[in-house]
């Protein structure tokens, strides 16, 4: 179905920065940025369908360079090329018109040679009609409530100096939770480009199968340090609110970066971590609006930093060298590498303590020291002697990922998990995290 759709989206794009560069004056350089989506929405409520839809929508972001000026513009493609055409005619003359009165940008930065990108991936997806049917099959019996994304993403890149490149994926990403009387909640995921229904099915049932322990009386924590283990999800929350700047070299520059004792080697990690930024994940463009390709960059290699993310403008301004990071220079692809604790082997591993699934309100509460405060929520068990015995009411951290990672990491995960940004406001977002689980000596819990 996506495949004429794709191959159409694909020329289109091509078709417009040809036409942009046709329309450019002696001497102004154009960056064409393109962002693109087919996707379907489903909202589930008690197993049933409550809100679904169809999204198809494109937009073109033109930088026009002179010298050392720029100016940009975004504007929504109709899909018609004759309009577009105009609106492109449109546009170059209002920005031209912005330029006459630009100042000089001191860290205007892009690159110059010549290159081609492609990535094309065609996935498996479920049918929106057949959707709703195969969830009501798995979820008979249960409160299950949910939301669905899935189709096709683009982004494209075009630049006046000849540079293209082209990403297009078709993907999924589901998650959803089942309630119980008392109105706790499992939250479950499954997210990628190859849809199965068994799969989906047996992800069901190993939530349903814990709901049993949501009935029973919560256990209520003292403040403490409980031996812990976090779920692939409950490490994303902690990792991704460290990666908005922990990983960017503009806020190592300006001494803002939470990593910053672990980048000028006053600390380290245990020697089993291992960050990357990782291209091959497929998950994201391999080149940014500035029209630099992108690889994959080693961020913390056996527990000591490697390099930082190093966009254009950073890189033009503390005189470093870009690496096709984006311009907020938060990794896309993180990958963690995985360790040797089986999943079935969690709970055995683990004895007594916390089991925890998800985290919520993750934020730093001590930047510099890498400390962050939230709250435990859906799906934190207690666990004696290898079992499932209660579930543990909401309460909040403090701790910092300099011990959970170093000092407290006591096994880590073999099978890592692929986790899609969810990200809808707006258009649906690349990238995501492969992340495994971790087992740590002590977490603190504070209230």
């Amino acid at each position: 179905m996506q495949g004429t759709r794709t191959s159409a989206a694909h020329s289109h794009c091509m078709t417009l920065a040809n036409e942009i560069e046709r329309q450019l004056k002696t001497g102004e350089i154009a960056l064409t940025s393109y962002a693109a989506e087919h996707s379907d929405f489903i909202r589930f409520n008690e197993g049933k369908v409550r809100q679904s839809g169809h999204v198809s929508q494109a937009n073109v972001t033109l930088r026009l360079i002179d010298g050392q000026r720029q100016a940009y513009s975004t504007f929504t493609l109709c899909g018609d090329i004759g309009a577009d055409t105009r609106a492109i005619g449109e546009t170059l003359a209002a920005l031209r018109e912005g330029l006459r009165d630009a100042t000089d940008d001191p860290h205007l930065l892009f690159d110059t040679t010549v290159w081609s990108e492609t990535t094309q991936r065609t996935g498996r997806l479920p049918s929106p009609d057949a959707l709703p049917l195969v969830v009501a099959q798995c979820a008979q019996g249960l409160d299950f409530v949910g939301f669905y994304a899935g189709g096709t993403i683009a982004r494209g890149f075009a630049s006046s100096s000849g540079s293209r490149g082209w990403y297009e994926v078709e993907n999924f990403n589901f998650s959803w939770s089942l309630f119980d009387a008392s109105h706790r909640a499992i939250k479950s995921h499954y997210a990628g480009d190859a849809w199965s229904d068994d799969v989906f099915a047996q992800k069901v049932e190993e939530a349903a199968a814990r709901l049993p322990v949501l009935s029973r009386a919560p256990r209520t924590l003292p403040p403490g340090r409980y031996r812990t283990y976090f779920a692939p999800a409950a490490l994303q929350e902690l990792l991704g609110t460290a990666s908005f700047s922990a990983f960017s070299a503009r806020t190592q520059a300006t001494a803002r970066n939470e990593f910053y004792r672990l980048n000028i080697g006053e600390a380290s990690l245990d020697p089993r971590v291992t960050l990357t930024e990782d291209l091959t994940l497929g998950i994201t463009p391999r080149f940014n609006d500035d029209g630099y390709q992108r690889q994959s960059v080693p961020l913390i290699e056996a527990g000591r930093a490697a390099a930082r993310l190093t966009n254009a403008r950073t890189a033009r301004e503390y005189g470093l060298t870009p690496n096709g990071a984006t311009a907020s220079e938060t990794p896309s692809a993180l990958s963690m590498q995985a360790g040797d604790l089986a999943y079935d082997d969690v709970l055995r591993t683990l004895d007594t303590g916390l089991y925890i699934g998800n985290l919520w309100y993750v934020n730093f509460s001590d930047r510099m020291n890498c400390r962050m405060t939230g709250m435990t929520r859906f799906a934190t068990f207690w666990v004696e002697q290898g079992r499932i015995v209660a579930p543990v009411d909401a309460m909040r951290f403090d701790d910092s990922l300099y011990r959970l990672l170093g000092s407290e990491l006591e096994r880590i995960g073999a099978q890592p998990e692929l986790l899609l940004n969810d990200w809808t406001w707006g258009e649906r977002a690349t990238g995501g995290m492969k992340l495994p689980g971790l087992l740590v000596r002590s977490f603190e819990l504070t209230l």
